[in-house]
């Protein structure tokens, strides 16, 4: 369960960045590996921020590191705080955006993803993705 607000009771145990990397209407997706946790979905590039990192360098490190694109920190642009409810844990989820200048080729980490996609956020929402990503493609793209 996603919110807005702090839910009563709430202990997030880490945080969590993401990035819509978008071109000319278009964002990618990419499909997790199988063996990957809510595997065989498809996510936008995100990752746990380590321990004392900045929100910003954190997300071009993932990104970097899940697509091989370098985005500079100044391209990043923060959208906002989510807070994600499961039964067994809690967490913070940051939501971020870029407008990339053309639509790049995707370097795929092969031990975490298998596929990328470029879609439109509408085409996104008829996919399998993970976990309450269609409600932050929805509220960030007003859909």
């Amino acid at each position: 369960m996603i919110s807005l607000q702090r839910p009563q009771k709430f202990n997030p145990i880490f945080e969590v960045v993401s990035c819509f990397l978008e071109h000319e209407g278009q964002i990618v997706l990419l499909h997790r590996q199988d063996n990957a946790r809510e595997g065989n979905t498809w996510g936008v590039p995100a990752g746990k921020l380590k321990t004392g990192e900045e929100l910003i360098g954190g997300m071009a490190r993932e990104i970097k590191e899940e697509t091989g694109i370098i985005i500079e920190n100044s391209k990043l642009n923060y959208f906002k705080k989510i807070y994600v409810k499961y039964p067994t844990y809690d967490f913070i989820y940051h939501i971020l955006h870029t407008a990339l200048d053309g639509q790049r080729e995707v370097k795929i980490n092969p031990r975490e993803h298998k596929n990328y996609v470029w879609v439109t956020p509408k085409e996104a929402l008829s996919m399998n993705l993970i976990q309450d990503l269609d409600a932050c493609i929805k509220l960030y793209y007003k859909i």
